[in-house]
């Protein structure tokens, strides 16, 4: 047996040492592994062939090697190293220290100045920083810790149970703080309104009495404020300016200068000689308390992130081979699945991973996914998906994804990633928060110099309280929680509802649509067409004709052909092998059959191929059939009628959207007269038919010329270029995976109501962004001037430090109370 010692780094989490552990315990040989998180060290047993090289390797390989180890990645000034690993990850940081919208954007420039960083935004909401790149993850955290503040990797798999025993931890440490500010500085503001003598007389007792209690205040800012002053200083090193920066500045001064005042009074005027004990400890006690109540409130917009993790089964039964060959059912964790497994779930359980049915049928409530009501049929061959509820019968599935691969892991995923993204809107705050701090350093010293200049006596103290006043009435808080806090909440609320937001750009663009446009197949209608109605030429037979047709098809997946395929299934027709095939977008398809080649496709396209289309499709495009012409070399042999019914939902859905004031129109590639008949159904504004999958896309583009923002509802593969086209692009989620990808959101239900929805809460969304802005803003601009002293003409006086600690605290509480009344919201269904 060997053991061995190995130095690890940047390992700050359970997750990380989890990632460590399974690096090692891959190593061949590798008996146990130790992870020691306090020592930064991971301790390994296992067989004598062992090597440390490779031990050392796979810590490496894992992203935790010491600096010395990692010379193979390039740091943030060094020239590229063609050997570094420089395939493009996401990772995703939780931050510690961040205190306001400038820290924000302190971080920010340091990771997206950190080498092989393509994309990193930070939420100041839930403290967390995602990061596109090349760049590992001890990179970026080294990045983050140079900065001034604490940084740790967030596992895919972490379920937020660890960062919230942090959040609650330190929503304790909080209110701890809260009682020791408040303690001292309650009584002292008690006794001074109650008329109690605030000023230091030399030589009297009460000059000592004074000089224990500013040491106890001293205790205070030690304790309950040495957040602010760490924060501080390392902003300072790091020549920045925060929030920590004007409490430090503030509090310190107040302090400092009343114990001046104890110490050395005769320095000062006599009129000057008022101690502010209590404003030091006061403002650090009602920060604190602004702090754990923003903390708590915080809590709650992961909600909807939280309910949908808890949508996970927690076991499963797989059945697999005993012992003895026999098979065998298991309850394991949910964790232990594998792929390939055969797993049952019984009435009223969970689906416990992503599987396909392979005995059984049942229904299955997907509205936690979808956010449909009504259960869905399945039976074997059907996909089910984790998190779901089986309602009735028993089901055995095989588990096609588990863990992170499963839809309800990668809905999580696109979530949380969503949350953390910025609206346009939101840069607005990160270009104030740029000059925001150094300004209001400079307003308060304006202030002070005025005040001392050509204020009246006592000049000092008005020196003292205005100047402290600004530095504490201005802590920028709200103005970096206004956005971030609205748009966790929105993309939760638009998830519980099966709508998936994948970008912050496409929330706040949502609101702002004015038409949209529908493809028709799968969208507006149900995407299974079937065969309504066969018109023969002169000498010819209908299975004949079908038989053909099917032979031509067999093999595709094309809706419209699947229905012929269908159709011949059902009439027990034997299809004949076809040969050089070839499929014509947007035209249809050429094979040959039994030694002759025939066509299936529109009119215009065969009669591009000079055949003579003699027989008319009035009668099935008036009842909205696409009708598919057969011909064999120059003879027309019939038509085909296939037709798509519209879903049973789009209709309203459609006139909802147009009660909006949206413009409604269907784009397809059917015949003017098919189309127009599926849009009469439907109620659609206008119709653009017999348009080839290429020109979609350009279509939408002719729309936004027009000055109109435009939306694309698809869920075909040849949806996706005008899906990226259009201003928003929606993807139906039982479309394929291409128009999803291309989409900048997804409906995971197939229903319209989902484009009106995720409008509504767009808009719900936008306007509880601005409201949170307009607040923060007016806050700082009716504040800053007062604590200045404009009002002291008219007043008398000046506004207490105090006070204003209270108010700027109030201003988070009531940005992320605002911010949670979304959670309420409920988007309208009714057209009516």
């Amino acid at each position: 047996m060997a053991s061995y010692q190995l130095p690890i780094s940047g390992a700050t989490c359970k997750g990380c040492a989890r990632k460590i552990s399974s690096a090692l315990t891959a190593v061949p040989g590798v008996d146990d592994v130790q992870v020691d998180l306090e020592h930064q060290q991971a301790h390994v047993s296992g067989s004598s062939a062992l090597s440390e090289a490779a031990l050392q390797d796979a810590i490496a390989e894992a992203g935790y090697a010491p600096a010395e180890q990692h010379s193979d990645i390039p740091a943030a000034d060094s020239h590229e190293n063609p050997n570094a690993d420089r395939s493009m990850q996401d990772i995703s940081l939780n931050i510690t220290g961040a205190t306001c919208a400038s820290c924000v954007r302190t971080i920010e420039q340091a990771l997206r100045s950190t080498r092989g960083v393509k994309q990193a935004e930070m939420n100041f909401a839930d403290r967390t920083a995602r990061i596109s790149g090349t760049a590992n993850a001890t990179t970026l955290i080294k990045a983050v810790e140079a900065a001034g503040y604490g940084a740790s990797e967030m596992q895919p798999e972490d379920d937020g149970s660890e960062q919230e025993a942090l959040e609650q931890a330190h929503y304790r440490q909080l209110l701890k703080h809260m009682w020791l500010g408040l303690g001292l500085g309650v009584p002292l503001m008690a006794w001074g309104l109650l008329g109690g003598d605030m000023m230091v007389r030399p030589g009297q007792p009460s000059q000592w009495i004074w000089l224990a209690i500013g040491l106890l205040t001293l205790g205070v800012l030690a304790t309950a404020g040495r957040h602010f002053f760490i924060g501080a200083w390392k902003a300072f090193r790091n020549h920045n300016a925060n929030m920590d920066t004007l409490i430090a500045l503030g509090t310190g001064a107040a302090w400092l200068y009343s114990i001046v005042v104890v110490i050395v009074p005769g320095v000062l005027p006599e009129a000057a000689r008022h101690v502010y004990f209590e404003a030091s400890a006061m403002i650090i006690g009602l920060i604190n308390l602004g702090q754990a109540l923003e903390v708590r409130a915080r809590g709650k917009t992961s909600a909807a992130v939280k309910r949908l993790l808890d949508l996970g089964a927690k076991t499963a039964r797989v059945i697999r081979d005993g012992p003895n060959q026999q098979r065998e059912e298991l309850d394991i964790p949910v964790e232990q699945v594998q792929t390939g497994d055969h797993v049952r779930v019984r009435p009223g359980e969970k689906i416990a991973v992503d599987g396909e049915v392979q005995e059984g049928e049942s229904r299955i409530d997907e509205s936690m996914l979808t956010g449909e009501p009504m259960p869905v049929e399945k039976s074997v061959g059907d996909k089910v998906s984790a998190g779901t509820i089986n309602q009735a019968g028993t089901l055995i599935y095989r588990a096609t994804a588990v863990g992170k691969d499963t839809a309800l892991s990668q809905i999580v995923a696109l979530v949380k990633k969503a949350q953390g993204s910025k609206p346009p809107i939101g840069r607005l705050a990160d270009q104030v928060s740029a000059v925001f701090v150094p300004t209001i350093m400079i307003i308060a010293v304006i202030s002070a110099l005025a005040w001392f200049n050509f204020g009246p006596e006592p000049r000092l103290t008005h020196m003292l309280i205005s100047a402290t006043t600004v530095l504490i009435i201005a802590c920028p808080c709200a103005l970096g929680l206004a956005t971030p806090m609205s748009v966790m909440v929105g993309v939760g609320k638009a998830a519980e509802h099966g709508i998936l937001i994948r970008q912050g750009e496409a929330l706040q663009t949502s609101s702002k649509l004015d038409t949209i446009v529908l493809d028709k197949t799968g969208t507006i209608t149900e995407g299974k067409p079937a065969v309504i109605a066969i018109l023969c030429a002169d000498g010819q037979q209908e299975n004949t004709l079908l038989q053909l047709a099917a032979s031509l098809e067999n093999g595709s997946e094309h809706p419209l052909a699947m229905a012929v395929l269908r159709e011949a299934e059902r009439r027990d027709l034997t299809l004949s092998e076809a040969t050089r095939f070839e499929a014509i977008n947007g035209k249809g398809v050429t094979a040959i059959v039994n030694g002759q080649r025939y066509r299936l496709g529109n009119q215009r396209w065969l009669e591009s191929e000079g055949i003579n289309v003699s027989l008319s499709s009035d009668s099935l495009t008036q009842k909205g059939a696409t009708p598919l012409f057969l011909a064999s070399e120059g003879t027309l042999l019939g038509i085909i009628g296939v037709a798509d019914r519209i879903k049973a939902d789009s209709r309203e859905a459609i006139a909802r959207l147009r009660e909006a004031g949206m413009k409604v129109i269907m784009i397809t590639g059917d015949i003017q007269a098919s189309a127009d008949a599926i849009a009469a159904e439907a109620g659609v504004d206008e119709v653009m038919a017999e348009v080839l999958p290429e020109d979609k896309a350009n279509k939408v583009k002719a729309l936004q010329q027009q000055g109109r923002i435009v939306a694309m509802v698809g869920d075909g593969i040849n949806d996706a270029p005008a899906l990226a086209q259009a201003d928003v692009g929606f993807a139906i989620g039982t479309g394929t995976d291409v128009a999803i990808e291309s989409a900048s959101i997804t409906l995971m239900g197939g229903s319209l109501h989902g484009v009106a929805d995720a409008m509504e809460i767009s808009s719900a969304t936008v306007r509880n962004i601005k409201q949170n802005l307009f607040g923060a803003f007016i806050y700082n601009s009716l504040g800053v001037p007062v604590a200045a002293g404009v009002l002291y003409p008219f007043t008398g006086s000046l506004l207490s430090p105090v006070i204003a600690g209270a108010a700027m605290s109030l201003s988070s509480v009531t940005v992320v109370t605002n911010a949670n009344r979304l959670r309420l919201f409920k988007p309208h269904r009714d057209p009516s």
